[in-house]
């Protein structure tokens, strides 16, 4: 059943996409960058994987259940293989934040036609008289 929460968790948030890809792996993007990688066990989960800060990183990783994510871990993304180390709604903050920070690195043009920033607004400049 958490798989079923955390997958509709990810799908919620803006131009999300999600394939299966490397053996079975549920993997949720943004613009065609990954931002949470689900590994199922048949109806249970073996391992949450996202993205984090250098400072979250290192936090995360004190955890019991929580590890640096094979082939990732240079890029800051760390593996919950014990889902009891976080509650559920921890986990789901840290993957919107995952989200937020792989949206962040989109190019700047990217994230205006999908709506995740604002239009940059000019000042307007007074004419000195």
């Amino acid at each position: 059943m958490r798989l079923a929460r955390l997958q509709s968790h990810a799908l919620s948030l803006p131009h999300t996409t999600k394939v299966v890809q490397w053996g079975g792996c549920h993997v949720f993007k943004v613009a065609g960058k990954m931002f949470l990688i689900i590994v199922p066990d048949g109806s249970t989960i073996e391992g949450v994987v996202f993205k984090c800060t250098p400072d979250e990183f290192d936090e995360l990783t004190e955890n019991d259940g929580i590890i640096q994510a094979p082939y990732c871990a240079k890029r800051m993304w760390v593996k919950v293989g014990d889902l009891a180390a976080l509650s559920e709604t921890e986990l789901n903050a840290r993957i919107r934040r995952s989200f937020d920070l792989v949206a962040a690195g989109l190019p700047k043009k990217t994230r205006l036609t999908l709506g995740l920033m604002a239009p940059e607004t000019k000042p307007v400049k007074s004419r000195d008289r």
